[in-house]
């Protein structure tokens, strides 16, 4: 009698608690959703300067910033590190505020501002209410075009950017990084750190501010973005009151392709309790009609971490090698694009020393094996990866707006998330090892070492093993 009053009881438990799918949940389909999402309007100014939004109705915050098309690549030896040391200059007070008055009133908004420098970018961004999108827009133009730069601010920041420049020397990761690209692209202002050597960080002069002010801060190589909270046309007219003023480059900075040379550096220290390693082929640029497959050829190759615990079901063989034969704490594979080239490579971090020569053999066999013999099973989990990172990656007002400026200021207009859908979904296993073949087989190789780095391959070895033969 209990025995069948229990079994009543967890059959009605069941009934109660078994989830009932929603009617809407298939409403819409994959294709339908992705179209679904609110346009990007682009608007350019008689200046040349462009205002692209993506606005939502359903957000109560925004994202807006001026992306700009300049970087530690438009520098100099000379004046290497001047864009950074600029970006950090434009929350020191400008014409009409003090550098108390505008942290007060951004903290008054419940606002954030922000900004940072790359290679060939710096951006400045300011996250608020929507209703205080006006009030972002006017700040973010204050402190573009009437920063002080006073002489006193100058001379307390270059503290703050040695103290700066200490801190990446501790991420091993940024390191190895600086390391790649200097030697990589050697002799090409390409190869200059973000942050510029000690000897610019003390020496640059508010006149090398404004030289680099005049010459790339122009209204033609500027983009005001906005995403989330925003009305497209408010914008373009606040973009018009406070942006229309500027002028246009009257001679755009050339920039050469840099030659990659193949090549090595290792920064040996043997009492340091992990290498780090990096590997690379040139890669392609942002435009190339090859970044597709070779980004999918990334996915293929994959990541790890040993703190995961999984490799031995990883799909990515090199994974499964790796943990194996414990010959690396964690690797990545990494693509990384510019305007005219890239890197394309595998970067690792490892305690086994005695086996480096092993870890940099299986990870060119992977590379080889992406020329030769990978399969469409690969490249179907591989696309269905890369389609989830792009759109996860997409979560916020803010690496919205970061996606619509990079791509405005590399493609002229932004790719919807269908149309990136479709151009991964268009690559096919040949794509892939064509374009490994084009660029990693029998390639130029760059590597760098970070720390007991004895037993790494020689340089000669490594290159010859670019292009072996297989009976």
């Amino acid at each position: 009698m209990l025995r069948n009053l229990c079994q009543k009881q967890v059959r009605r438990i069941s009934i109660l608690t078994t989830p009932k799918t929603s009617q809407d949940t298939l409403k819409h389909s994959y294709q339908q959703s992705l179209s679904n999402v609110p346009a990007t309007k682009i608007t350019t100014l008689p200046n040349g300067f462009r205002v692209a939004t993506e606005a939502n109705n359903n957000n109560q915050t925004a994202t807006v910033g001026v992306w700009i098309d300049a970087g530690s690549r438009f520098e100099s030896r000379e004046t290497n590190g001047v864009a950074h040391f600029l970006e950090h200059m434009a929350f020191k007070g400008t014409k009409s505020r003090s550098q108390v008055q505008l942290e007060k009133q951004i903290e008054n908004m419940g606002g954030h501002l922000n900004a940072y420098t790359s290679r060939e970018q710096t951006v400045y961004y300011a996250k608020a209410l929507g209703s205080d999108v006006f009030k972002s827009v006017e700040i973010l133009s204050d402190i573009l075009q009437g920063s002080t730069l006073s002489q006193d601010a100058m001379e307390r920041e270059r503290g703050v950017i040695l103290r700066e420049a200490e801190e990446v020397d501790k991420n091993k990761e940024e390191v190895v990084f600086d390391h790649l690209h200097a030697s990589a692209y050697q002799r090409s202002s390409l190869g200059y750190t973000i942050l510029g050597p000690e000897a610019n960080i003390k020496s640059l002069t508010r006149q090398d501010l404004l030289n680099y002010i005049e010459t790339h801060y122009t209204s033609d190589r500027m983009v005001l973005v906005g995403a989330g909270a925003v009305n497209h046309d408010e914008l373009v007219k606040l973009a018009e009151k406070h942006f229309g003023g500027l002028k246009p480059g009257s001679v755009r900075q050339h920039i050469t392709k840099p030659t990659f040379i193949g090549s090595e550096v290792r920064a040996r220290f043997d009492d340091h309790p992990t290498a780090h390693i990096a590997m690379a082929v040139e890669g392609v640029s942002w435009t190339s009609p090859d970044y597709w497959p070779l980004l999918v050829a990334q996915a293929i190759t994959g990541s790890w971490d040993r703190t995961l615990g999984h490799a031995s079901h990883a799909a990515s063989p090199l994974a499964r090698i790796v943990d194996k034969y414990q010959l690396a704490n964690s690797f990545m594979t990494f693509n990384t694009s510019y305007t005219d080239t890239g890197l394309f490579g595998t970067y690792c971090v490892t305690e086994n020393f005695e086996h480096l020569d092993d870890l940099g053999h299986y990870i060119q066999q992977e590379w080889h094996r992406l020329a030769q013999n990978i399969t469409e099973a690969e490249v179907f989990r591989a696309k269905n990866q890369l389609k989830t990172a792009l759109l996860l990656s997409l979560d916020g007002t803010t690496p919205v707006a970061e996606e619509i400026g990079r791509q405005v200021l590399v493609y002229g207009k932004r790719l919807t998330p269908w149309e990136i859908d479709g151009l991964i979904e268009n690559v096919t296993a040949q794509q892939v090892m064509k374009v490994a073949k084009e660029y990693i087989y029998d390639r130029e190789v760059c590597q760098v070492g970070y720390g007991p780095v004895e037993g790494l391959q020689d340089l000669n070895r490594v290159r010859s093993a670019m292009a072996p033969i297989y009976n």
